[in-house]
């Protein structure tokens, strides 16, 4: 159950970081970090989710369903 609760912190993380880019693509103020600052915390998070999920499923953490439908 935690390793759930920790992948969907870390996708509340990413939309948090998607958010924050595009205020500051919109405010556009020399003064703050650049946007891509922010997209590119959102893509590296995005792989780490992604690695956890897998070294998840292989580890037994977690179980797909069997059949999708």
């Amino acid at each position: 159950m935690w390793i759930k609760l920790l992948l969907i912190a870390l996708l509340l993380f990413i939309v948090f970081n998607l958010f924050r880019a595009l205020y500051l693509m919109l405010k556009n103020d020399e003064n703050q970090p650049s946007m891509s600052k922010f997209l590119g915390r959102r893509v590296m998070w995005s792989a780490v989710v992604l690695i956890a999920v897998i070294l998840a499923l292989q580890f037994g953490l977690i179980t797909p369903h069997d059949r999708p439908y």
